[in-house]
C-alpha cells in the first residue's frame, strides 16, 4: 500500500521533535498525537513505527544519509531498513529526492564497525566488552520490539484461568517461560481497557521484573520495603506474594510517580501496601526503620540500557557522564537501604542496565564496605520456588537469551 504525503510529513515532524532528545520518545509522541488529532489510526501507526525504527537503526541510517535532516533520515530508513520500495513513496517525493534515494539504496554498507552493526554508541560497546558475535546477538535482541507481558494477581485468579479467558476473546496468550504468574500476549491488544485489567486481575509487567520479585520472596506477616517504587509495579507483586499480610512500604522521591500507584493499588485488592513519598534516601521516614525490615528491594534508577526494545532513544540520550553520576546515586541508595535490613534479612539490588559499573561494581563496593552482608546465589533462590532459570550467583537476563528486558539483580543476606 502506498505511503501518503501526509504520513511522510507527519513522521518527519515527529522525528524532528524526538531527535532533539530533550524528553523520552514515548512522551514526545504522545504530545505530538494530541496536537495532531486529525491523523487516523493507520497514520499514527506509521508515524510511531517509523520514528522508533529510525531510533533503533540510527547508526545505519547515519551512514546511509550522513548529514541528512529528519526527512532524509526517515526516507533512508524506509528505503533501506524497512524494505519500502521507492515506488511506494514516490508520490510523496520530489524528483530530486527520488534520485537521491536511489543513490542511498545503492550505497554499500560493508565497512561498518562492530558498534555500527550493533546500532549502539561506541562508548556502550566499549563498556560491554563482548566478543563481536555475542555483541551482535545481544544487539539483535535489543532491536526487536518487546512482547507484552502480564502478571496475574494471584489474590484474584489463577494463571490458567486468565489464559483461558483471554483466549476465549481471541487474544493469543501463553504462560511466560520462567515466571509462574506471567502471561505473554501476542500483539498489543488494548489491555488497559480489558475487564481483567479493570478489576485488578492482571497488570502489565515484564517477566524480568517479575523474576526480581521472586528473588525478594517476602513472606506473610513480614515487613518489606520497595525502596525505589516508582509507579508501584513491583510493590503490587510483592504485596501479592505476601498474600496481603504484613506491611510493605513503597518509597519513592517522586510523589507524582508514586501517585500513579494509588489507582493500581485500589484495583489490586491489597491492603498491606503503604506508599510513602520521601525527600531522599536519608529521609527520616527511612531512618526510623533501620534494622527492622525483613526484605528490601532496591530497583535503582539506572541508564535503562536493558530496556532498549521499548525505549530505543535511551542509547542516544545517555552519556558516559550520566552513567558515572547514576553509579554514585546507586551506591548512596543501596547503602541507605542496607541499613534497613534486620539480621537474617534480605536485600535485593536490581537494575535494568547492562553495564557492570551500575551492577556488579555497585554490589562489590557495598560488600567491601559492609562486612555483615554476604551474597546469595540467585539461581538457587529461584530454584527453591520452582523457577528453572540459573544465570549464576547474579540474575542476569538478556532479550536474545531469555526473551525479557535486560536485567541484573543481586541478592544479599545480612549476617
Amino acid at each position: 500500500m502506498a505511503i501518503t504525503r501526509t504520513q511522510i510529513e507527519a513522521a518527519t515532524e515527529a522525528l524532528r521533535l524526538v531527535l532533539e532528545f530533550a524528553r523520552p520518545a514515548d512522551a514526545v509522541l504522545r504530545g505530538f498525537f494530541r496536537e495532531h488529532r486529525a491523523l487516523g489510526a493507520r497514520d499514527r501507526a506509521f508515524v510511531a513505527e517509523s520514528v522508533y525504527g529510525v531510533l533503533r537503526r540510527k547508526r545505519t541510517v547515519d551512514r546511509l544519509a550522513p548529514g541528512a535532516g529528519p526527512r532524509g533520515r526517515l526516507l533512508a530508513y524506509l528505503a533501506r531498513c524497512a524494505g519500502v520500495s521507492v515506488r511506494e513513496i514516490a508520490a510523496a517525493l520530489s524528483p530530486q529526492e527520488q534520485a537521491w534515494l536511489a543513490r542511498v539504496k545503492a550505497r554499500p554498507l560493508d565497512d561498518l564497525t562492530p558498534a555500527e552493526r550493533a546500532e549502539l554508541p561506541d562508548w556502550v560497546v566499549e563498556r560491554l566488552a563482548l566478543p563481536e558475535a555475542e555483541l551482535l546477538a545481544l544487539a539483535r535482541g535489543l532491536n526487536e520490539p518487546a512482547p507484552l507481558d502480564l502478571r496475574v494477581n494471584t489474590l484474584r485468579a489463577e494463571r490458567d484461568a486468565v489464559i483461558r479467558s483471554l483466549r476465549a476473546e481471541g487474544i493469543e496468550a501463553a504462560p511466560t517461560p520462567y515466571s509462574p504468574v506471567g502471561v505473554r500476549v501476542k500483539g498489543h491488544p488494548a489491555i488497559n481497557r480489558h475487564p481483567l485489567f479493570a478489576n485488578g486481575t492482571i497488570e502489565v509487567q515484564d517477566e524480568a521484573s517479575q523474576l526480581v520479585c521472586f528473588l525478594v520472596a517476602p513472606k506473610r506477616r513480614e515487613m518489606a520495603v520497595d525502596f525505589c517504587a516508582g509507579a508501584g509495579g513491583k510493590s503490587l507483586m510483592l504485596g501479592a506474594l505476601m498474600r496481603s499480610q504484613g506491611r510493605l512500604y513503597a518509597f519513592d522521591t517522586s510523589a507524582a510517580r508514586l501517585a500513579r500507584l494509588g489507582p493500581r493499588l485500589a484495583r489490586s485488592g491489597l491492603t498491606n501496601v503503604f506508599p510513602q513519598p520521601i525527600a531522599s534516601e536519608n529521609d527520616a521516614r527511612v531512618r526510623r526503620l533501620a534494622g527492622k525490615i525483613d526484605r528490601v528491594l532496591v530497583d535503582a534508577p539506572c541508564s535503562g540500557l536493558g530496556t532498549l526494545r521499548r525505549n530505543p532513544d535511551l542509547k542516544w540520550r545517555m552519556s558516559p557522564r550520566d552513567v558515572q553520576q547514576l553509579a554514585l546515586k546507586q551506591a548512596a541508595i543501596v547503602r541507605a537501604a542496607a541499613a534497613l535490613v534486620k539480621p537474617g534479612g534480605r536485600l535485593v539490588y536490581a537494575t535494568c542496565s547492562l553495564l557492570a559499573e551500575e551492577n556488579e561494581d555497585v554490589v562489590r563496593a557495598l560488600l567491601a564496605e559492609r562486612g555483615d552482608y554476604r551474597k546469595l546465589h540467585c539461581g538457587e533462590l529461584l530454584a527453591q520456588q520452582g523457577i528453572g532459570i540459573d544465570t549464576g550467583e547474579f540474575l542476569k537476563l538478556f532479550p536474545h537469551l531469555h526473551g525479557t528486558d535486560g536485567f541484573f539483580a543481586a541478592a544479599l543476606e545480612k549476617r
